[in-house]
């Protein structure tokens, strides 16, 4: 079944050929999630713990040892945004990336852009990171350069329902986690970076897509999710801490 009105060609996977590695409360593996279900794709999801990592991720991804991993065929296909190309090519119906050529590197080129600029903060590197890792003058500077990524954002969905024009694409996808995460991310540094009167079509966007049924039906539950940043912010600040006294 596909939730946004789009029918194509279906290539159906049988879930012994397409396996996925990954937790559901990371906004990394979610967005997998999201492609595969655009797909109609059946596939099945093998539940990692990131502190007592698998044999099988460690042979999937001896080098970054890190989720998602995508499995298909007994070949591993890793980093989430490599993971969704691969997937739109593998599987062109209900395509997620635009068939123009001009308009997918445009594509591909504001999702690196959010990748860097935004989402950094929740793998605690990159320059967003300070505002999550940090405090004062630190965090402030890291939340303006986040701002004005949202506002760079909020020019590019202007006039339109999806990033991807009237259905969701890749940069929906790749941008998504803003929708749920950004929250928890937010209470947990104690700033506040989206600010609805500032960027109203970021936020008609945020609203509109968390309404769509696969999306928000594949999303983790809302409980404990702000105690998981609490927690991630908890160690960064000690990490800080401990690297001034050394």
């Amino acid at each position: 079944m596909l939730f946004i009105g789009r029918r194509g060609n279906q290539s159906m996977s049988s879930k012994s050929n397409l396996k996925l590695l990954g937790t559901k409360v990371s906004p990394f593996v979610c967005r997998v999630i999201w492609a595969l279900k655009l797909k109609d794709l059946e596939y099945e999801f093998i539940e990692e713990d990131v502190s007592n990592k698998s044999s099988l991720l460690l042979e999937m991804n001896p080098i970054d040892k890190t989720i998602p991993v995508l499995i298909h065929d007994g070949k591993p296909i890793c980093e989430s945004l490599i993971i969704l190309q691969y997937i739109d090519e593998t599987w062109p119906q209900n395509p997620i990336l635009p068939n123009d050529p001009f308009q997918r590197a445009s594509a591909r080129c504001l999702a690196k852009f959010s990748e860097e600029k935004v989402l950094n903060l929740l793998q605690l590197n990159g320059p967003s990171r300070d505002a999550f890792y940090f405090t004062g003058e630190k965090q402030e500077k890291a939340l303006e350069a986040m701002k004005e990524a949202l506002r760079i954002l909020e020019s590019e969905i202007s006039g339109k329902k999806f990033f991807g024009g009237d259905e969701i694409g890749y940069v929906d996808i790749v941008v998504g986690w803003s929708s749920y995460w950004l929250q928890f991310v937010e209470i947990a540094a104690n700033y506040k970076a989206m600010d609805s009167t500032k960027y109203p079509q970021m936020d008609r966007w945020m609203k509109i897509f968390m309404e769509v049924p696969l999306i928000k039906d594949n999303i983790p539950p809302y409980d404990g999710m702000l105690g998981i940043y609490q927690g991630y912010r908890k160690k960064s600040l000690l990490a800080f801490a401990n690297d001034n006294n050394k």
